[in-house]
Formats: structure tokens, C-alpha cells, sequence
């Protein structure tokens, strides 16, 4: 049985957040939205005092790596595309 577990990290600039509670409500937007859509697991894992910049992590458990590598690619592809947020790097790890 094959275990697949792809780990992907975005760095994301928030530029129109002007408080820590102006990003949060960016940020948990996206996040929330990712995580009903796709069935992953998302956290912010680092920026969390500054308030232009987030990282967050997101992970995805299968068994088929196509599968779940294309489920990532559409995670990086909204990140590139939302209005209020710019995605500045990505990487995708597997574990």
C-alpha cells in the first residue's frame, strides 16, 4: 500500500492589509476556501506578526501522486491568481 503525502508551502504577500487583522481575514479566507475545495489541511506557519506576509502550509494525504500533485498545482494556481494577495515562491514537498 502506498502512502503519498505532499507538502506544499506558499509564501504570500498581503499588500492591502494595513493590521495583523486586516491579513488574518485575507489569509483565513484562503485558507478555508482551500480546505472545503480541495480536502487539505492548511496552516500559517510563519509571518504571524508581520502583516504583509504569510506562509502557509498545506498538506494532502493519498495514494495516487498524480492525483494529489494536481490537487497542489490548482492550490499554487488560485494562490497565483487571488485578488488580494500575491504569491511571491511555492515548493512542494513529498513525505
Amino acid at each position: 500500500m502506498a502512502t503519498i503525502v505532499g507538502l506544499l508551502h506558499l509564501d504570500l504577500h498581503v499588500p492591502q492589509a494595513d493590521s495583523l487583522k486586516a491579513k488574518r481575514r485575507f489569509v483565513k479566507g484562503f485558507k478555508d476556501r482551500m480546505a472545503h475545495r480541495f480536502n487539505v489541511s492548511v496552516a500559517e506557519v510563519d509571518g504571524l506578526d508581520t502583516y504583509r506576509h504569510a506562509l502557509l502550509a498545506v498538506s494532502m494525504v493519498g495514494n495516487d501522486r498524480r492525483y494529489v500533485e494536481g490537487a497542489l498545482q490548482k492550490i499554487i494556481n488560485a494562490a497565483a491568481r487571488h485578488r488580494d494577495m500575491i504569491l511571491v515562491s511555492h515548493e512542494i514537498e513529498w513525505l
